[in-house]
């Protein structure tokens, strides 16, 4: 195994590390995992780069306390950025009361204590921001997204770098040290035929991965460039507009990118989508944002073609909630649990203002409590 100096780098020395490893070099300590967890980052960033339609499907917009500002490491041509606040949902109230302990007890366990403590990260405290961003996204098929994923917090990057290290030692065919160019990072390769993944350490407070070699390249050049990454100006323009102390904020570009995707239909559906199948493909963009602290507030706006499709759009989604509200007094009275849906639909709002969808939705921490912990 060869180290970043056996590449005959000449990386910088940042941020006061005293040790012989190059920041680039020092890569994915903070985001490789033993043989059997290696696809967690995998599949964390398909969760995220998903979260804007799989969210916007009950959610809306609320008002913006203070503009988000695009991280400086986005690529250029990204056209879908999901932003997760990790500290400030550990530290709200509804993660407190029902969630905390359950992470505590997993983060407890043999393995993983080891792991953390081999990493010298305490994901509790340490992690404060996860950006994602895709490139060239596509729905309704199968194809691979081009990802770039970018984990803000406090990072021991010498204890990353031997960890990492270490792994690449042991199983070798899946931990690899690589370059491209100059550039020294670390290639992860799942063993179930899934493209590989790359990271490294940018510095003591940010690490990053993705698909490909060349987007940890280009991350790396946009962090000691003179002047900040031109993104796609309706992407920066969304970005500007979000709210940056909201929990989650996800803003998808889908212009042209749904004409081809089919939603389920036929007699073995519960409810019919014809009016939002009619709509899809003139939807623009969508925003997706949701708060969480003593509630959870979900918020959505879709940008549309026009005035009218935005029409169309709102009165499929009123005639969509007037299908779900019945099923989901039948399924309260079957479930104790899912007594609470009932007042959660009746939560939600549809409205539109020129091109915009805008709908609202809110979850009581109460409601919560009874869907985990049912009394009656």
């Amino acid at each position: 195994m060869r180290t970043p100096l056996d590449f005959g780098e000449t990386h910088p020395w940042t941020h006061g590390y005293n040790t012989p490893w190059p920041i680039s070099g020092r890569s994915a300590g903070g985001l490789v995992y033993p043989q059997k967890k290696d696809l967690s980052m995998i599949r964390l960033s398909r969760m995220l780069l998903g979260a804007a339609l799989v969210v916007g499907a009950v959610a809306s917009t609320a008002p913006v306390a203070r503009a988000a500002e695009p991280d400086k490491l986005l690529p250029a041509d990204s056209d879908l950025v999901a932003i997760v606040n990790l500290k400030q949902i550990l530290d709200s109230e509804i993660v407190k009361k029902y969630a905390l302990e359950q992470i505590k007890q997993v983060l407890e366990g043999q393995d993983v204590k080891k792991l953390l403590g081999d990493l010298g990260l305490d994901p509790l405290k340490d992690v404060e921001k996860i950006v994602a961003a895709s490139i060239e996204t596509k729905f309704g098929n199968q194809a691979e997204a081009q990802y770039l994923l970018i984990v803000h917090g406090k990072f021991d990057a010498e204890k990353l770098f031997k960890t990492a290290e270490a792994e690449s030692k042991k199983n070798a065919d899946k931990f690899q040290l690589v370059k491209d160019g100059t550039t020294v990072m670390f290639k992860v390769q799942p063993d179930n035929g899934q493209p590989p993944m790359y990271a490294t350490v940018v510095n003591d407070t940010t690490v990053i991965a993705a698909s490909e070699k060349k987007l940890i390249t280009a991350a790396l050049a946009a962090d000691t460039a003179s002047k900040p990454t031109v993104l796609k100006k309706d992407l920066a323009d969304l970005i500007k507009k979000a709210d940056e102390k909201a929990s989650v904020v996800a803003i998808s570009l889908l212009k042209g990118k749904l004409d081809e995707v089919k939603l389920p239909g036929g007699g073995n559906l519960p409810v019919k989508l014809d009016g939002i199948q009619k709509v899809l493909p003139l939807m623009e963009a969508v925003t997706v944002t949701v708060k969480i602290g003593a509630n959870v507030n979900l918020d959505v706006v879709i940008g549309m073609k026009d005035e009218d499709s935005a029409n169309d759009m709102r009165n499929a989604l009123d005639d969509l909630m007037k299908q779900i509200k019945p099923l989901a007094q039948f399924a309260g009275a079957a479930d104790p649990r899912l007594k609470p849906l009932t007042g959660i639909l009746d939560s939600v709002k549809t409205s539109s203002k020129n091109k915009d969808v805008i709908m609202s939705g809110k979850v009581a921490g109460d409601d919560i409590g009874k869907m985990i912990n049912p009394k009656d």
